[in-house]
């Protein structure tokens, strides 16, 4: 896969995750590595869809100010990466200010959007986000699309947790989200989405 390696499968290191960033609280600066390798695959794939080439500028920016306020931070594993994000999404903010830049729609291309398979399944699309071209993609998405698509997927955020990154309701991420998955799914060749609709019965909106 892309630099992003296997996004979805974040939450899978939430628990050594909480524990480094514990660590790390305490001094540890091995601890801090170890919650830096964990976090940066999703959270520099989250800024590449946002700042485009400038990603790596702006992670640097953001690791800065969460090292200087890692003393602040309370939670686990899970917190730490919506923490990490929300800090992340700032700085992006702050660059595409500075630069008067919105995030520019990409020319589609066939050649890159093909996938493996005789059909491109809904998860087909979801694994392929993590892609140079797929962020390319999703920079196409209208922001509310785009930025709930990627804490969702790339960073591996929880709809309420997402949420809260975005300082939106988590039903509206949530729709936003889908229908962001269901127009990537569609460019990448996809059959359609079969993923449970925008709302459940009984979320808040």
């Amino acid at each position: 896969m892309g630099q992003g390696g296997v996004p979805r499968r974040a939450q899978a290191y939430d628990g050594e995750l909480g524990a480094a960033v514990a660590r790390a609280q305490q001094g540890d600066e091995a601890a801090f590595a170890v919650a830096y390798r964990i976090v940066q695959p999703g959270l520099l794939g989250y800024l590449r869809g946002i700042v485009g080439d400038d990603a790596e500028d702006v992670a640097s920016d953001a690791w800065l100010e969460i090292a200087r306020d890692l003393g602040r931070f309370k939670g686990d594993g899970a917190g730490f990466r919506g923490w990490s994000a929300t800090i992340a999404r700032h700085r992006a903010l702050d660059h595409l200010r500075r630069q008067k830049v919105r995030p520019r729609p990409t020319t589609l291309e066939q050649d890159v959007l093909e996938l493996p398979g005789s059909g491109s399944t809904h998860d087909q699309a979801l694994e392929s986000i993590s892609t140079e071209h797929a962020l390319d993609l999703v920079r196409g998405l209208p922001r509310d699309q785009a930025e709930a698509v990627l804490l969702r997927v790339v960073v591996g955020l929880d709809g309420p947790a997402a949420a809260r990154v975005l300082g939106k309701r988590p039903g509206a991420v949530r729709t936003a989200a889908y229908r962001g998955l269901k127009r990537l799914a569609e460019q990448l060749g996809g059959e359609g989405v079969t993923e449970d609709s925008p709302r459940t019965p009984g979320e808040p909106t």
